[in-house]
C-alpha cells in the first residue's frame, strides 16, 4: 500500500513595495505611513490660527476705521470698500447664510478627515489644508456671529473680498499644486525609461 503524496503548502506571496532605511530590507504599502502625525497636525494648527488671526484683525480694522459703504486708500483699480456679504467667497450664494454655515462646517470636517489620512503622502498639505481651514473657520466665525463677513479688498470689476478668501484661493493652488508634483514624482508600474541605443 503506497503512501498518499504529500503536497506541499501553498506558497505565501509577500507583495513588498519600497525599502527600508538601509535599502536592504523591502517594507510593504501596508506599513508606510501617509496619515497625519504630529508634526503635520502642528503645521496645519499654527498654519490655519494664524490665518485666523490675521483675517479678524484686518476686519476688525476696517470695521473701526471704516463706516460701511465707504471707500479708503484707493490705487488703480483696488481700493479698501467696507461691505458685507451674506455669501461664500466672492459674494456667491448671498442670502443663505444657513446653508453656507452648514456647507462650510462639512467642507471643514471632510478637510480634516482628508488631513488625518493623507497629511504624510503631499508635501504641501500642511500649508495649503492649514490656509484653507483657516480661512473657512475665519468666514464661518463671522457668519455664526453676525450673519454675514466683512469684505474690503476691491478690485473693479470683480467682487470684494477679505483676507480670508485669499488664503482659501492659494490653499486650494498649493494643494493642487502638491498633487500635481507627487503624481509626477510617483513612479509608474510597468513602464521602464527608455534607452538609447
Amino acid at each position: 500500500m503506497s503512501e498518499p503524496a504529500r503536497t506541499a503548502p501553498p506558497r505565501r506571496v509577500d507583495v513588498r513595495i519600497g525599502s527600508s532605511t538601509n535599502a536592504l530590507q523591502p517594507i510593504s504599502g501596508a506599513e508606510r505611513l501617509v496619515g497625519a502625525g504630529g508634526a503635520q497636525w502642528i503645521a496645519l494648527a499654527v498654519i490655519a490660527g494664524t490665518a485666523v488671526v490675521a483675517d479678524q484683525l484686518t476686519k476688525a480694522v476696517v470695521v473701526a476705521q471704516l463706516p460701511l459703504g465707504d471707500t479708503a486708500a484707493t490705487i488703480g483699480p483696488f481700493s479698501i470698500h467696507h461691505v458685507q456679504n451674506t455669501g461664500i467667497a466672492f459674494g456667491l450664494f448671498a442670502e443663505s447664510t444657513s446653508a453656507v454655515i452648514a456647507l462650510t462646517a462639512i467642507a471643514v470636517g471632510a478637510m480634516l478627515v482628508f488631513f488625518a489620512r493623507t497629511a504624510r503622502r503631499h508635501p504641501l498639505v500642511s500649508i495649503a489644508l492649514g490656509l484653507v481651514i483657516g480661512g473657512s473657520v475665519a468666514n464661518l466665525l463671522d457668519r455664526v456671529r453676525l450673519g454675514h463677513v466683512t469684505d474690503f479688498l476691491d478690485f473693479a470689476y470683480w467682487p470684494a473680498f477679505n483676507l480670508a478668501d485669499s488664503f482659501i484661493v492659494v490653499g486650494v493652488g498649493l494643494l493642487f499644486a502638491s498633487f500635481v508634483a507627487a503624481d509626477k514624482a510617483s513612479p509608474r508600474v510597468g513602464t521602464a525609461p527608455l534607452s538609447r541605443s
